[in-house]
């Protein structure tokens, strides 16, 4: 990639109207800006970080988020399946993060904080000893995923079948006990 950016902040910067040049951005900072629907695919992101910044159905093809970390954001419908794994690590807090897709990604060195994750696809990937703290998880969708010493004590509206997850002392509140038995059909008052 010929394009180096590095130590340099964005801020109220609506990149539909230009969009980001496609480079690596090392230690940037994106503020307030706007990459809804936007092609930020090639694009390489090390140490950077997104606050209050609107990247809903932007393009990920190949995309590579290094310890990239997004605050405040909405991150509506993105596919993170399409991006380069390669040292691949998201930090997300007080994030939207509904109807994304996180299929057959190694998440292993990615944390999820006060964040929605309505209808998200977990299909397959590793989520090993990783934390949802005060996550929302109407929807999500978790078949084939390794779920072992995964923290869901501070997350709701969690639906996982026992039978098909890797599931090993990961950490659940009694409250959340009815998520483990929804595929089972059965009624608990």
């Amino acid at each position: 990639m010929s394009n180096y950016i590095e130590s340099k902040t964005f801020e109220n910067v609506d990149f539909t109207k230009n969009e980001l040049p496609k480079a690596e951005y090392e230690e940037c900072h994106f503020l307030n800006c706007i990459f809804s629907h936007t092609n930020l695919s090639h694009s390489i992101f090390i140490n950077c970080s997104f606050q209050n910044c609107d990247l809903s159905s932007a393009k990920l093809g190949n995309t590579s988020f290094q310890d990239t970390s997004f605050k405040n954001s909405k991150l509506l419908g993105l596919q993170f399946s399409d991006c380069n794994p390669f040292l691949f690590s998201l930090h997300f807090e007080d994030s939207l993060l509904d109807f994304s897709s996180f299929y057959q990604l190694n998440l292993k060195d990615s944390t999820f904080k006060n964040s929605t994750l309505k209808e998200v696809d977990f299909t397959e990937s590793n989520l090993k000893n990783r934390s949802f703290q005060a996550c929302e998880l109407q929807g999500a969708i978790f078949e084939n995923t390794i779920l072992e010493g995964t923290d869901f004590r501070n997350a709701s509206n969690y639906s996982i079948n026992l039978a098909k997850n890797k599931i090993k002392k990961a950490k659940f509140s009694s409250n959340g006990i009815k998520g483990l038995l929804d595929s089972y059909d059965i009624l608990i008052e």
